[in-house]
């Protein structure tokens, strides 16, 4: 794996120019994680990412849409032996969200658990407002040798994070967190080598566009500038920190 760009969480299919983007991935070398927000997506990014280099695509059931779609887990099952990633899956406690979390939870866990038994899965989770559920549920459910977490956006507390790093969690980083003092702060005492980057385009911005998995430069430098350190050392870290999490889940990092 050479030194890149790493754009771990990104939503490629909710760009108008899906393929297109997939195929400026590939031409960048962006080494980029497509998330699904439903199972019933999953075919259609499967099929495109399936023929790239640097693309990857991860198989979700995002919590937010739980409250009308629970039932699409047993679809989220039949194609978990297609990939080696999972997600966006996990919890969402805000106002807007709140009333579906005991069904999210159970949904959540029944996904860890199906995970467990399968064995050797990369999990990028949503957490919202739900960090210690989150990590009582990793905790009860998924231990590190049978799968991997990395916490996308992840807004908890410092003690929140460090149990997250003592359960064998990574962190997804993006240029909007890194803006933000109080996750700097947080950001700031994570170990090293447990972060990685990434986008969550579209729903991040840069500029007066909506970010694109390329634009993972900006919280490289971010990082870089929070650190204390010059980018290329931070991109290799972060490079070094995605083989580390590869191997570590039995996945070919090249």
């Amino acid at each position: 794996m050479s030194q890149g760009l790493i754009d771990f969480h990104c939503h490629l299919d909710l760009y108008p120019d899906h393929p297109a983007l997939v195929d400026e991935c590939e031409r960048l070398g962006v080494r980029t994680l497509t998330v699904t927000t439903t199972p019933k997506a999953w075919p259609r990014n499967h099929a495109l990412a399936s023929q790239t280099r640097y693309v990857r695509a991860a198989l979700g059931l995002h919590p937010q849409l739980v409250a009308d779609r629970a039932a699409e887990v047993s679809i989220w099952e039949s194609h978990l032996d297609e990939t080696r990633y999972v997600g966006e899956v996990g919890l969402d406690a805000g106002p807007r969200f709140f009333r579906s979390l005991d069904q999210q939870k159970l949904v959540f866990d029944h996904v860890l658990k199906t995970c467990s038994r399968r064995g050797g899965k990369i999990l990028t989770v949503h957490s919202i407002r739900a960090a210690k559920a989150v990590l009582d549920a990793v905790e009860a459910h998924l231990a590190a040798s049978r799968g991997r977490v990395v916490l996308h956006w992840f807004t908890g507390s410092t003690s929140d994070a460090r149990r997250a790093t003592d359960l064998g969690c990574y962190f997804s980083v993006n240029a909007e967190m890194l803006r933000n003092e109080r996750a700097k702060s947080m950001i700031a005492g994570l170990p090293i080598d447990r972060v990685l980057t990434e986008t969550d385009g579209p729903f991040t911005r840069t500029g007066d566009r909506p970010a694109r998995p390329a634009d993972v430069a900006t919280a490289i430098d971010l990082l870089a500038d929070l650190r204390r350190s010059n980018r290329d050392a931070t991109a290799r870290q972060v490079t070094k920190n995605l083989r580390t999490l590869l191997i570590a889940a039995d996945i070919d990092p090249d």
